[in-house]
């Protein structure tokens, strides 16, 4: 098989793993999964917000999840591990899931949307935004956006300090499409300055010093 075409094979199954893992653990607040290969099989490492979930009362749902990675994705004798996210509020794909959870248990999506909103901003974002699309109000679709702080929309930054994923929601309505960007607290902007006092070397205070009172001799004279 040609370079290209593994790459492209092996990037659509992890596209399909990660669709299965955020199905099956949605409840655990699923965040992302990391596949590496080893010596000894597959290391698959799963990101949640509540691991006892992801392991399952005495390991039966990693044993599940280790079958169907075997059975239905062909991964070559899985190794699961289950990584604690530190910090959910600042995880978009967490949020997106929970604010979509409020949404198909008939939450106000306004009310669900500020919620989330304080929630991440309290987390110490620099920003976030939210948009929910669907028939929000009326058999007519339209969408609605929350905004708080900033958001970098374009170039390097919006690349490597925002956190976005989309989730949907399935209501009687129809289906919901919520979409959230997260301004990371460590984001460093190109246009970010930070004013240094200046600090005088202590060599030339001296020199100064005794150049003052050479002077003041010779006044004194």
């Amino acid at each position: 098989m040609p370079a290209k075409d593994h790459f492209i094979e092996r990037g659509i199954r992890k596209a399909e793993i990660d669709d299965y893992l955020a199905n099956e653990l949605k409840k655990a607040g699923y965040g992302k999964v990391d596949i590496q290969k080893t010596a000894l099989g597959t290391r698959v490492i799963i990101h949640a917000a509540r691991p006892g979930l992801v392991i399952g009362r005495r390991g039966r749902t990693v044993r599940d999840l280790t079958e169907a990675l075997e059975g239905k994705f062909g991964l070559e004798n899985p190794q699961i591990e289950v990584n604690e996210i530190e910090n959910p509020e600042l995880n978009a794909r967490v949020m997106a899931s929970r604010l979509a959870s409020a949404l198909e248990r008939g939450i106000h999506f306004r009310r669900a949307a500020y919620s989330i909103l304080r929630r991440v901003m309290g987390a110490g974002a620099k920003g976030i935004e939210i948009r929910i699309g669907g028939k929000l109000t009326s058999q007519r679709a339209r969408y609605q956006k929350f905004r708080d702080g900033f958001i970098s929309k374009t170039g390097e930054p919006s690349i490597q300090f925002v956190d976005e994923a989309v989730a949907h929601a399935l209501s009687k309505p129809g289906i919901t499409g919520v979409h959230i960007k997260i301004m990371l607290p460590d984001s460093h902007l190109p246009d970010d300055i930070e004013i240094l006092e200046p600090k005088e070397p202590v060599g030339v205070a001296l020199e100064d010093e005794a150049t003052l009172e050479g002077e003041k001799e010779r006044a004194g004279e």
